[in-house]
């Protein structure tokens, strides 16, 4: 049997809305925030915000210093990078919430790993592999007004989960895929990314 036009949106749209229903029963919050201890809406896997800056790298902040920024716990390897988070918190907060910066180009809020960043112009990127990073950073330039155009005009107030699932299923015209992205790589430097 053959579905046509208004019958196979409909039984799209049916299908849509019952994963998103599912996923929205899950746990609550953002993907990028983790729950530990006494800290339900711990940013940054509770990295130090700062250490990202004068480190150079992820560095585990300690449960007993930490602060609030929107509603959110940021944790501190040290007092003084806690005082400097708190003078100027959004030089220090990660960009996209804390989401991948490559897959919010494609307009899709997904989790990261901590330890994978980047600083661009003063300011946190993060990235859910080196390999997602080294994809960001084919067409930086073009990638980021991308990730800034998803973040603003759908991402940041809306639903993640919902965001994610739209986003899956209604793909960017730009959009590609991990194959490709690696031929592109391939193309371009002469070897395989990694």
């Amino acid at each position: 049997m053959r579905i046509h036009g208004n019958l196979r949106l409909a039984a799209l749209r049916h299908v849509t809305a019952v994963l998103a229903a599912a996923l929205l029963t899950g746990c609550g919050g953002a993907v990028s925030v983790v729950s530990e201890g006494d800290d339900a809406s711990l940013m940054l896997h509770g990295n130090d915000a700062v250490a990202y800056f004068t480190a150079g790298k992820a560095v585990a902040g300690h449960s007993g210093i930490k602060t609030e920024y929107r509603g959110l716990t940021y944790r501190f390897a040290s007092e003084e990078n806690r005082r400097q988070f708190i003078a100027n918190p959004g030089r220090y907060a990660p960009q996209f919430g804390g989401f991948c910066a490559q897959a919010m180009a494609y307009g899709v809020p997904t989790a990261v790993d901590a330890g994978t960043f980047k600083i661009i112009d003063g300011k946190l990127y993060q990235f859910d592999s080196a390999r997602a990073r080294l994809y960001f950073e084919m067409d930086q330039e073009r990638n980021l007004k991308l990730a800034w155009h998803y973040w603003e005009a759908e991402v940041m107030d809306a639903n993640w989960r919902l965001q994610a699932w739209k986003r899956l299923v209604f793909r960017v015209p730009h959009h590609k895929t991990n194959a490709e992205l690696d031929e592109e790589y391939e193309k371009r430097f002469g070897k395989k990314p990694g």
